[in-house]
């Protein structure tokens, strides 16, 4: 092969693979992405499974946030972080994939594995949450966590905040998680 068309081919080639380098990574994209959307749902079933109030929120709710698994961790600084799928009412089509992330100073050693659930009361929190592109935890709509050992029952009358957080583990719901000092902001393709 002459080096004329040894340079074609080579030039034919690098055109090839750079028009189908971008369809090469969005298997891998999608694939990351479907993997979280089947934990997110395996997350919130166990939930609603195993906590009759977040099957109340569940039905009244906008959509609901669900990171099935936040890693915290810390030794006197601390810090969590994981990704979550924000779907429709009542499970439904994802709309969104958000990143919640936090810090926290104080006596902390150890780490701690677990999930998650946020439901969104209010047109006005989700509108929030789009438009801001995330927030903070403290900004915004008012938010409850409801941890193990909240008494508290749901019902129509009672819903006065913007959205409920429910902290949990394959053990049930715990105690003396908060969402303060935590940021949630949303995954763009990259």
């Amino acid at each position: 092969m002459d080096l004329t068309r040894r340079s074609l081919a080579v030039g034919a080639l690098g055109v090839a693979g750079a028009v189908a380098a971008p369809f090469a990574v969005m298997p891998a994209f999608a694939d990351h992405r479907s993997d979280l959307v089947a934990a997110a749902r395996r997350s919130l079933q166990q939930l609603l499974s195993e906590e009759p109030r977040s099957r109340f929120f569940d039905r009244h709710c906008r959509a609901v946030l669900v990171f099935p698994n936040v890693l915290k961790a810390g030794f006197f600084f601390g810090g969590e972080t994981g990704n979550g799928v924000l779907f429709g009412p009542h499970g439904g089509a994802p709309e969104g994939f958000f990143n919640l992330t936090g810090g926290s100073w104080g006596l902390q050693i150890g780490g701690q594995d677990f999930a998650y659930a946020l439901f969104f009361m209010t047109n006005h929190s989700l509108e929030y949450l789009h438009r801001v592109a995330g927030f903070s935890v403290g900004t915004g709509p008012s938010i409850v966590v409801i941890n193990a050992g909240a008494g508290a029952e749901a019902d129509t009358t009672t819903i006065t905040h913007d959205v409920y957080a429910f902290p949990y583990n394959q053990k049930g719901l715990m105690a003396d998680l908060t969402l303060q000092g935590t940021k949630i902001t949303p995954i763009h393709p990259s």
